[in-house]
């Protein structure tokens, strides 16, 4: 057995008769009785002390520890005396995800994980813990999909403290812990009027982001981060190569989501429209810091501005140029006198991607170019979303069929 037990309430002495014998110490009575100690990993003493009358639950946990040990599976009691919150914390601090990624993360953490179970030391975690943050999220007014991400976090903060040997474990890694469902949401593509209408509805200086969003799939951000060195006009390509983000109130160039730059196939209309565009409002020379709000400078000719010939805010921009253009159009209610327009999220400026998606599968192009178009991170994230919006084959394939078996 690892270590061995002390007695606290008596100790040893040498008798007149020269035997060993024990008698009461001075703490008899007082505190707990058995302190149970051993030498751990690293050299230093360890011990936990237990009651009267439990000598035999001070062995059985001598015995684990020991057990844990020759396994390897040892945790230091004090390290997982650690909280989930200062964990998780110290955890956020060392990714090296994109800043704007940890501040979402610590955002959902700090708004309904740390509530929760952000006081609770990570060596006391059980996978009943886990149920009752589902259980708990379950009951508030946040989608699955937002719950999902949450549950996604707190798995990832507790499996890399199995990775620190501060938990023998990750609780969410048992089946009686089960994550959120998703939400399939089937995407419903505007069709060409209501994105003409849309388009029509903008101001002039904002035309050619509707075109495109609608003939080319770029990303909010992306058009806002779109330059003129981007514009391939004789090789019908459109080069996507930054985006503009938001993060901690200032705005910053970035790579485009997931660090896939791409080539999209520029078609005539909408190269058009950004020699007119461009003829008219012209690029104006904007410098950021890139990735982060104290990078490095970049400065690039941005194809689009605001007003004041500075960045596009998209907060401002959804406000007081798209929802206007989205009730104009007939796709949301004008607001009521004095009041502001209703919540259009699935009428975002992603609707028109959404359209330039259902365009291309309608005329037969593989998911594979889509999903190249798009920026998607793999074409199987394409099909999720997408593959209701792909043309039936029965027709290709009764035809496909006659075509081979007759024999008129």
């Amino acid at each position: 057995m690892a270590g061995h037990i002390q007695d606290r309430w008596y100790k040893t002495e040498i008798g007149p008769d020269g035997k060993s014998r024990q008698i009461k110490s001075d703490r008899y009575g007082l505190g707990l009785r058995y302190r149970a100690r051993y030498i751990g990993p690293d050299g230093t003493e360890r011990s936990k002390s237990f009651p009267d009358k439990q000598k035999r639950l001070a062995e059985k946990w001598l015995a684990n520890i020991e057990a844990d040990m020759s396994r390897g599976q040892y945790i230091d009691p004090r390290a997982g005396r650690i909280t989930f919150q200062s964990y998780a914390t110290k955890w956020l601090a060392g990714q090296a995800s994109a800043l704007s990624s940890q501040i979402e993360i610590e955002r959902r953490l700090r708004l309904h994980a740390f509530p929760l179970i952000g006081s609770r030391p990570l060596d006391s975690f059980r996978p009943q813990h886990i149920r009752e943050l589902l259980g708990a999220l379950e009951a508030s007014s946040i989608s699955n999909s937002y719950a999902r991400n949450i549950y996604s976090d707190v798995r990832a903060v507790l499996s890399a403290a199995v990775d620190d040997e501060l938990l023998p474990r990750n609780p969410c890694a048992v089946k009686s812990v089960r994550p959120p469902t998703s939400e399939p949401r089937r995407v419903i593509p505007w069709n060409p009027e209501q994105v003409r209408a849309v388009r029509a509805a903008l101001a002039d200086r904002y035309r050619a982001m509707a075109d495109i969003g609608a003939g080319c799939g770029l990303r909010q951000g992306e058009i806002v981060g779109l330059a003129e060195d981007a514009v391939d006009v004789e090789g019908g390509v459109l080069r996507v190569v930054r985006q503009v983000k938001l993060i901690r109130g200032t705005a910053v160039f970035a790579p485009p989501k997931c660090d896939k730059e791409r080539d999209v196939p520029l078609p005539a209309y909408v190269a058009g429209s950004l020699l007119e565009h461009m003829a008219t409002i012209k690029p104006v020379e904007i410098t950021l810091p890139w990735r982060k709000p104290d990078g490095p400078k970049v400065t690039a000719r941005l194809l689009f501005t605001n007003r004041a010939h500075g960045v596009v805010w998209r907060s401002n921009f959804n406000i007081q140029e798209w929802k206007p253009a989205l009730a104009a159009a007939g796709i949301i209610p004008e607001p009521q006198e004095g009041g502001s327009y209703a919540s259009a999220r699935e009428h975002g400026m992603h609707a028109l991607r959404h359209f330039y998606a259902s365009l291309l599968l309608d005329a037969g192009e593989s998911i594979k170019a889509v999903s190249q178009y798009l920026g998607h991170s793999d074409p199987a994230l394409t099909l999720r979303v997408y593959a209701h919006l792909m043309p039936l084959s029965r027709e290709r394939t009764r035809r496909a069929i006659d075509a081979a078996l007759s024999f008129e």
